[in-house]
């Protein structure tokens, strides 16, 4: 092929992009249909996943072997509302909520009162309690269930909740 047919069918191609371009004035600038569709499905993937990060847990059964403990039960003061937790969540006094050291995140724990027999469900999300001889700490919510608020601890047994 000698140059002259090269510039001849250069010249071809572009008139008809220019053609192409006056229908359609946004086609050139625009990105394949199938480009769009990768970009679109890549955002996707990568939005979901994110979208568990620092969510809720669902509510997930005690490890097995592990029948509860009992020992004393503290609460979170209010200066922690809204700081993050080792799950990755906020701290929230309003829900049922807890610390425990090695029970897994979303763990379901039945927390009774040893003294007037009230009990409450939470979902560990915290580790904690770094005080002796304390196998839990609550929300705030979970104490004024217990009714534990004034007396700042108490003696619970902790249990799997079913």
């Amino acid at each position: 092929m000698s140059s002259r047919h090269r510039i001849v069918i250069a010249d071809i191609v572009t008139a008809e992009a220019v053609a192409a371009d006056a229908r359609d004035p946004g086609s050139a600038c625009r990105p394949p249909p199938a480009f769009r569709l990768t970009m679109l499905l890549l955002a996707v993937v990568l939005l979901a996943g994110c979208a568990g990060r620092g969510g809720h847990q669902a509510g997930v059964e005690a490890p097995a072997g592990w029948t509860g403990e009992q020992g004393q039960a503290s609460y979170y003061a209010d200066r922690y509302h809204g700081r993050r937790t080792a799950s990755g969540e906020h701290y929230d006094r309003e829900a049922l909520t807890a610390a425990h050291r090695t029970l897994p995140f979303g763990t379901r724990v039945r927390v009774t009162h040893l003294g007037n027999g009230r009990e409450t469900v939470v979902r560990i999300n915290d580790r904690g309690p770094f005080v002796g001889g304390r196998v839990i700490d609550l929300s705030r919510r979970a104490a004024e269930e217990l009714g534990m608020v004034r007396s700042g601890t108490a003696a619970v047994r902790l249990s799997p909740a079913r």
